[in-house]
């Protein structure tokens, strides 16, 4: 769950509100931007994935211009997400586990949400439906259809009150539900109190992950890594270091986004021929595989292990990660 996006919603929301009409469907995406990123609210969700529900918890405070937020699973696993400023601690009891690293977003663990700019516009269609009723209140609804094949849409119900996601909906190209968020309670208090962001987990006995700040020091090679050739729309907004699972050595981490969705491209560091691996590691991964509501797709790119993934069709992760080169050793 995965989010600066929120930055730009808030900053687009302050710039266009006076430019867009009041039922404009692209000023009510701003505006559930802008709720998420800056409200307090405090809420019980389902989460329905394949056939799966999950029971969620999330609690989200803004204070003195800080976010902490906390996310935790009601369905027996003990999962636990807190984040408190620069830090997100994650509370792993099925894999006695607590992993510690940098929190690389300020926005919200709902951020998967589509984050509306102006550009975004050209590559689906938005447009408001009738109205409903959603917890007793009135909803706003927005359908975002995909004007290509690359890109899944949305549904959305928002509190015509806050802007808030009351019920999201993931859709494939045929209108095809894949994923189904929808609040069960949702409260959207003053203030919150510490106790309600502290993590209740049981950590004793546990192993204790921490991953500090990555510095960029990675080959020139590395460095220049990007995708030569992306689906209409599509660009590069982060780029960066990550530690990805339990290794020890940094991937180039490259975001790319089209206004709404985004692919996520991890180059690793290490060298591998296409059906080799270093020693003592793994075979490269090869392929497509499915990672709940998204798709990933890794291969073997001059010698480094390539994988892109993000909540879009597999032919765009598929297309995106072929196309990542090493321009300084290709150009």
């Amino acid at each position: 769950m995965t989010m600066p996006r929120n930055i730009l919603g808030l900053m687009m929301f302050s710039l266009s509100a006076l430019a867009l009409g009041a039922d404009d469907a692209g000023e009510w995406l701003l505006k559930m931007n802008h709720a998420l990123a800056s409200r307090n609210y405090d809420g019980t969700f389902f989460h329905l994935n394949e056939g799966r529900v999950e029971t969620m918890r999330i609690v989200h405070r803004v204070k003195a211009g800080k976010v902490t937020e906390r996310l935790l699973s009601l369905d027996g696993s003990g999962r636990e997400f807190v984040r408190s400023h620069d830090e997100l601690t994650c509370y792993l009891p099925d894999q006695h586990t607590v992993l510690v690293e940098p929190s690389r977003d300020g926005g919200s663990f709902l951020g998967s949400l589509p984050q509306f700019n102006a550009g975004g516009s050209e590559y689906y269609r938005i447009e408001s439906l009738p109205t409903t009723r959603i917890l007793g209140r009135i909803a706003r609804v927005i359908a975002i259809s995909p004007k290509d094949e690359y890109r899944f849409g949305y549904r959305l119900w928002l509190d015509e009150k806050s802007g808030m996601p009351l019920k999201t909906q993931l859709c494939d190209a045929h209108g095809q539900v894949l994923e189904q968020i929808l609040f069960a309670r949702l409260d959207m208090p003053d203030s919150i109190p510490d106790s309600d962001l502290a993590a209740h987990a049981q950590s004793k006995g546990m192993r204790w992950v921490r991953q500090g700040a990555v510095r960029d020091n990675t080959s020139a090679a590395l460095e220049a890594f990007r995708a030569g050739h992306l689906p209409p729309g599509f660009h590069l907004t982060i780029s960066g270091m990550q530690t990805i699972g339990a290794a020890t050595v940094p991937a180039r981490h490259l975001v790319y986004s089209d206004g709404m969705a985004t692919v996520s491209v991890f180059v690793e560091d290490d060298k591998v021929e296409d059906d080799k691996a270093p020693v003592s590691q793994d075979p490269p991964m090869q392929g497509l595989a499915r990672v709940g509501s998204a798709f990933a797709f890794s291969t073997v790119v001059q010698g480094h292990q390539v994988t892109a993934v993000g909540e879009v069709p597999a032919q765009t992760v598929e297309s995106i990660a072929h196309s990542v080169r090493s321009y300084s050793t290709s150009h």
